[in-house]
């Protein structure tokens, strides 16, 4: 019933951010490096603050992580209006990061070097998820079908977190995706969407993890893994800075040099992740194995297709 209750809520919030960012000039304005032609508005994303809103009310004994979440959330809705340096919104990351380790106590279970490593691997996640924010649909998309393997995980394998926490960024994807998942999008969403919903997914898969100790669950993420790692690569051997916005990620060269339609390219990312996330649930084996058959196909389409479909341009 709450549920029920709090989809419209959730698209009265949208429509009225909407009318906020109107009034505000809360604009995307294409340049040469997108992968879009129109003006749009942009931070329909906060959609996910929202959510954490109501998480905080219905289930203040997650308030660490949700603080966490407001950090980045809101630095990064900031950033989106005034461009921050690279140094101010590491300062905000780390800080949410932070809070995110404390209530799941990582510095008691890992030691220094281990927690070193995994700020840098949470760190990069966050913003591998940003990078990959290009085109219509795809963010909402991805994240949905990565959230709701993790809900069929928490209700069928293993019960590691409330359910709400689950199902509010699914409703906050659903009710984005109403406006997003658009050949003409109402709106995108802004580092404000994709970096909090980030966060948001690690936290749940971080908390999974732990309690379950079980490493096959980070190939929830893993089309974003390979597609931002060997574009890393790619852009290494280009001699670029791997810092500078760019638009060789494997999607934005479909949907740009190839013309596949957004919502097309979307898709295909999000379901090539659901038959990654099936096979992690139902195969009975261990990471490598797993990671074997799912990884090394993804890694063939990208050294075997990129080549022949991507024109080097000046970047």
């Amino acid at each position: 019933m709450l549920y029920l209750i709090l989809v419209p809520i959730f698209f009265v919030g949208m429509l009225l951010y909407f009318k906020v960012a109107d009034h505000y000039n809360i604009i995307d304005h294409p340049n040469e490096r997108s992968s879009h032609s129109e003006i749009t508005i942009r931070g329909g994303g906060i959609i996910y603050l929202f959510a954490a809103l109501v998480g905080l009310v219905i289930h203040p004994e997650f308030w660490i992580p949700i603080l966490g979440l407001f950090i980045i959330g809101i630095i990064s809705f900031v950033d989106d209006r005034i461009s921050l340096s690279g140094k101010i919104r590491l300062v905000f990351h780390l800080a949410a990061v932070s809070l995110l380790f404390i209530f799941l106590n990582i510095f008691q279970i890992l030691p220094i070097w281990a927690t070193i490593m995994l700020y840098v691997l949470v760190i990069g996640i966050i913003n591998a998820y940003n990078f990959m924010d290009g085109i219509n649909g795809i963010t909402g998309a991805y994240s949905m079908v990565v959230l709701g393997g993790l809900q069929y995980v928490n209700y069928r394998v293993v019960n590691f977190i409330h359910p709400d926490l689950i199902w509010l960024p699914i409703l906050a994807s659903l009710v984005f995706l109403f406006f997003n998942f658009r050949k003409k999008a109402k709106c995108f969403a802004g580092d404000v969407g994709s970096v909090t919903v980030a966060f948001w997914i690690i936290f749940l898969l971080l908390k999974l993890v732990l309690l379950s100790e079980n490493y096959t669950y980070v190939l929830f993420l893993a089309v974003y893994g390979v597609d931002t790692i060997l574009t890393i690569i790619h852009r290494l051997k280009l001699r670029q800075n791997i810092f500078d916005a760019h638009r060789l990620h494997f999607y934005q060269i479909l949907a740009n040099e190839q013309k596949w339609p957004h919502l097309l390219v979307s898709s295909v990312y999000a379901l090539l992740q659901l038959g990654i996330i099936v096979a992690v649930i139902c195969l009975p084996w261990s990471l490598l194995p797993v990671f074997l058959i799912t990884i090394i196909p993804l890694v063939l389409i990208y050294i075997l297709i990129k080549p022949r479909i991507y024109v080097v341009t000046e970047m």
